[in-house]
């Protein structure tokens, strides 16, 4: 196989491929939303987007349980064409010399739709941009509108992902940088649906009074996201590790409740893929540490998780948001033993990753409807810290001074 190199002589057309999807995507919006005011039109955009790039972090994680990651083991293209297409030869070639390699047809393609999902999904950002900044300086002085830097701090951060993309294939699934790969696409979600969820607020005017969360169920809210994310990173470094088959036993791992770990090998970041820093193979004992390491934590975050629901559930706005944590973590559970006990499964595997993201994505609207409803409160009646009754709201809601 060809050393992984930068080739930038395709670059236009993978462009091309990305705004033609992006296009057609806007296109299907317009249809449905022509008749509607542009904050309107924003906010379908910016649920589009989000909706897209959760399409795109779960074909990442195909592209990668399917050994695609070096299908095309250069960067922007495939052996210097935009498609698999121009590359026939030398894909043929490799998958000569290796039919079991990491290139072959089938694969290059799938390396390939994910590279033009993640160039359409970073020109429906640009456009969400522009459009903010557009909208802010034609909008009269006493009209609320998104704040534009969100949109413009979001297509940084798509640019920055576009650059681990490509370190991803030039270094040939460097676990740390696959890693990191991993958390740029979950902090894109993050971003996209902070601003969805802000716009719902702006626009949603007709809403009735917001019924305030405590202090105890936002603390729990902020301690159940910072543990996602860490869960989420070591979630990661099994993956990208192949680790995942270290234990295939639960809850004991190895038929043992604390089984031979090399935990300072296992968390040696700076690695090549299978290798320790000094170019020694990577040791059983150390994947199982990172195996075990995730095991025990997600008992951590599903408790965490449990209780986060449970308190959610004492406002009525918030049962549903709470009804999907219960069941994204009932699928986290599920989908995590099938991958222990069922020798790894693909489709377990993509909704393991799917529900992570779903899970980022609903506690982020959380946290920020909760913010939306401390700030609706500040200078009025004080959060209660029981169950509140739609009178108690009600009351609140009247109680509390409210400027627009």
């Amino acid at each position: 196989m060809a050393a992984a190199s930068v080739d930038l002589s395709p670059l236009l057309q993978v462009l091309l491929a990305g705004a033609l999807l992006a296009g057609a995507a806007l296109l299907w919006l317009w249809l449905r939303n022509r008749h509607g005011s542009r904050q309107h039109w924003l906010r379908a955009a910016t649920v589009l987007t989000l909706f897209l790039t959760f399409d795109l972090v779960l074909f990442g994680a195909f592209t990668r349980l399917s050994d695609s990651g070096l299908g095309c083991p250069d960067w922007p293209g495939c052996y210097g064409s935009a498609s698999p297409v121009g590359a026939k030869a030398e894909i043929s070639a490799a998958q000569d010399a290796m039919p079991g390699g990491p290139v072959t047809h089938g694969k290059a393609w799938v390396e390939m739709v994910h590279r033009y999902m993640a160039t359409g999904v970073g020109a429906l950002i640009l456009i969400l941009t522009v459009a903010s900044w557009r909208m802010r300086r034609r909008a009269a002085p006493d009209v609320p509108t998104p704040n534009p830097w969100w949109p413009t701090l979001t297509l940084v951060w798509v640019c920055i992902q576009g650059a681990f993309g490509a370190l991803t294939v030039t270094m040939k699934l460097f676990p740390a940088i696959v890693t990191m790969h991993l958390l740029g696409g979950m902090l894109l979600l993050v971003l996209l649906t902070a601003q969805a969820a802000s716009q719902t607020r702006t626009l949603d005017t007709q809403a009735g009074p917001m019924e305030p969360t405590d202090g105890f169920t936002r603390g729990c809210l902020t301690l159940a996201a910072v543990l996602l994310a860490i869960q989420i990173t070591l979630g990661g470094w099994v993956s990208t590790n192949y680790a995942v088959l270290a234990c295939t036993d639960f809850p004991t791992c190895q038929g043992s409740w604390w089984p031979d770990m090399a935990f300072a090998q296992g968390f040696q970041i700076w690695r090549e893929l299978g290798m320790t820093a000094d170019g020694a193979h990577v040791s059983f004992a150390a994947l199982t540490a990172i195996h075990y390491v995730h095991r025990l934590m997600a008992y951590v975050v599903l408790l965490v998780l449990a209780v986060l629901a449970w308190r959610l559930d004492h406002f009525t706005r918030m049962r549903p948001v709470a009804r999907t944590i219960g069941a994204l973590a009932a699928l986290q559970l599920a989908t995590g033993l099938s991958n222990v006990v069922l020798d790894w499964p693909l489709i377990a595997a993509l909704l393991h990753t799917g529900g992570a993201a779903a899970l980022v994505i609903t506690l982020t609207w959380a946290y920020g409807s909760s913010r939306a409803e401390a700030v609706l409160l500040r200078g009025g009646e004080p959060a209660p810290s029981r169950r509140p009754t739609v009178a108690m709201a009600n009351d609140a809601a009247h109680s509390a001074p409210m400027t627009r």
